[in-house]
């Protein structure tokens, strides 16, 4: 069985691959696949054409891939930040329903009518972006720059950020605070790389724990 899980950009792709690391190892020992692939290939891209190309052109290839490959299944996972990419959307259900309808669309001009096909084809979101998964691993991040302990300048549960201050804009304030600039490519898999999948997972459990929970029930 093979998992192909496409998100925005490189570094996504290296933070999840970090933080997931035990899990696909689980897996891979089950006979199942779980790989990563960022739509753009540099940083600057991302949660910009990155997102709205992940959105309008993915669900295209998806169709293609799930066609083709008997085994496989396809999962998006975009930034619910910036609202509004590629079609009208601020809460996770909107963006859902755009990338379903996108996917139905691409079905139809193939002439698919394969409810397995469908089946195959899953997509959640990072809420509002990546770094909702940094601020749930506190002490991680604390860690890497040195200190104890963090004044918290962002909402509990930390998927509760808004459009206005995405969780990557509170990092970058953070790095601040402490006379350093926050590089994502860099720091993301860092800090998700000592953390434990199943905490981060507890402290974002609208979004993030809800993929966790796909990729652990996972099976041939």
């Amino acid at each position: 069985m093979r998992i192909l899980v496409y998100v925005e950009g490189t570094s996504d792709k290296s933070a999840m691959e970090a933080l997931l690391a035990p899990l696909i190892e689980e897996k891979l020992n089950q006979g199942i696949s779980i790989e990563f692939f960022a739509v753009k290939g540099n940083d600057n891209s991302r949660g910009g054409d990155a997102k709205k190309d992940l959105l309008t052109q993915t669900p295209i290839r998806a169709v293609n891939i799930l066609k083709n490959q008997q085994d496989s299944t396809v999962v998006i996972i975009p930034d619910l930040y910036p609202k509004n990419k590629g079609f009208p959307h601020e809460k996770f259900a909107e963006l859902v329903q755009g990338i379903f309808n996108n996917f139905e669309q691409a079905l139809q001009s193939k002439g698919i009518n394969d409810q397995r096909l469908k089946e195959r084809f899953k997509v959640f979101c990072f809420q509002h972006d990546l770094e909702a998964l940094i601020l749930a691993a506190e002490s991680e991040l604390s860690s890497i720059l040195g200190i104890n302990t963090i004044p918290k300048i962002w909402k509990i549960p930390v998927e509760d950020q808004n459009h206005g201050v995405p969780p990557k804009r509170i990092v970058e304030e953070i790095f601040k605070n402490y006379g350093k600039r926050y590089k994502e490519s860099i720091d993301a898999p860092r800090i998700l790389g000592i953390a434990r999948y199943q905490d981060i997972a507890e402290q974002c459990p609208q979004a993030f724990k809800p993929f966790v929970a796909f990729l652990e029930n996972l099976s041939i």
